[in-house]
């Protein structure tokens, strides 16, 4: 009974405010309309000095003044028509009375008819039992079981990636930690933390990541995705020797169509190494690229584009002004299937390099081409 007196109380103190508002709308119409009124005859009477002073011509200022006059007596028209219709006002708060009183009233009535008013609310517990396809409460039941079972390692391990993925860079720092200390170290867990450290340092090696990164290489040796993340810290941390001789070995290594190619021939160059096979204009990963990518398992495959994409756009941060480096993003992202990201890089790109040059023209190309909208990007 307290929770209907409250509501009731609510609902009369809105239309209240809504009367009252609507009341004070129609007693101001009028002072309206005297306003304008005294604006168009301050403008005849400012266009009658101004024709006497010289500034305009008489022609002209019989044009403006013809037309000053018809909006003059439009306003004016109105003006006498409500002060001879004062019902008009009337209506329209009657109206406005009636609309206020009558939207809670049907509202009641029909949650009455309709709702369930006694019907308790669904616990978390239920929903949590239950969760379905939702992510969120699937997310929520896992970390309420680690909650109560901390020491679940399998938990930790599923939790990680999630975190990642959703950029809660924090939780999969911890969660990554605790399957490690659970678990035991593994390539996969070592790169991921690897991966969300740097995440969580804007793209920066840090070495506490390089340490994760050289221990899942100790793990397995022929790993790319750790080995492009050791030779990045050296190039970070200007030792360009020791990085371009690493990014060599990852090349050495890698089958020539391998869809990281073209980001260590990059890196190879920035090193001081030669750049003669980055001289054609490079290609993001196809999805033939992407099914030759030696002999990693599909997760891992996919990983790894996604580290090397990844990777490219946080470069494009860095040096926006990469023509080819965005075209590569746009189709990188297409070809991964995340249009958004896809969009995004091109909307970027245009900014740097403007859809009405010859740069932005081959930007909305590639977009119609990998099946982008481009209906208000050039905006």
């Amino acid at each position: 009974m307290f929770l209907w007196i409250i509501l009731a109380v609510l609902t009369a103190a809105v239309a209240a405010v809504l009367l009252a508002t609507l009341a004070r709308s129609a007693r101001s119409s009028a002072p309206d309309r005297a306003g304008e009124i005294a604006v168009y005859r301050d403008q005849l009477a400012e266009l009658e000095r101004d024709r006497d002073h010289g500034l305009i011509s008489a022609a002209e200022a019989e044009y403006a003044k013809a037309e000053i006059g018809r909006r003059l007596l439009a306003v004016a028209g109105e003006a006498e028509k409500g002060a001879d219709c004062p019902t008009a006002r009337t209506g329209m708060t009657a109206t406005g009375v009636a609309v206020t009183l009558l939207v809670p009233a049907v509202g009641l009535s029909l949650y009455l008819l309709l709702g369930s008013p006694q019907l308790p609310d669904q616990p978390l517990e239920a929903r949590l039992e239950n969760p379905g396809n939702n992510m969120a409460l699937l997310v929520a039941k896992a970390e309420r079981h680690l909650a109560q079972n901390p020491n679940d390692g399998a938990g930790w391990d599923l939790l990680a990636p999630i975190y990642f993925k959703a950029m809660r860079l924090g939780d999969a720092e911890l969660a990554y930690r605790n399957a490690i200390r659970l678990l035991g170290t593994s390539p996969e867990r070592l790169a991921g933390l690897g991966e969300t450290l740097i995440a969580a340092n804007d793209g920066i090696v840090t070495e506490d990541a390089r340490l994760a990164f050289e221990e899942s290489i100790r793990l397995q040796p022929n790993n790319p995705r750790a080995r492009f993340y050791v030779a990045l810290g050296l190039e970070q941390a200007g030792r360009n020797e020791e990085a371009r001789t690493a990014f060599e070995a990852i090349a050495a290594d890698s089958p020539t169509d391998a869809p990281w190619m073209d980001l260590i021939r990059q890196h190879i160059a920035a090193t001081g190494g030669a750049p003669a096979e980055t001289a054609e204009a490079p290609k993001g990963p196809t999805a033939d690229d992407m099914a030759a990518a030696g002999e990693m398992s599909e997760g891992d495959r996919q990983d790894m584009i996604r580290g090397m994409v990844d990777s490219l756009a946080a470069r494009l941060q860095e040096d926006p002004n990469n023509l080819e480096g965005w075209l590569r993003l746009v189709r990188s992202y297409s070809v991964l299937g995340d249009k958004d990201k896809a969009a995004e890089a091109l909307r970027t790109g245009l900014r740097n390099f403007p859809a009405e040059g010859d740069e932005g023209r081959q930007l909305i190309a590639l977009a119609r081409e990998v099946g982008l909208a481009v209906e208000g990007v050039t905006q």
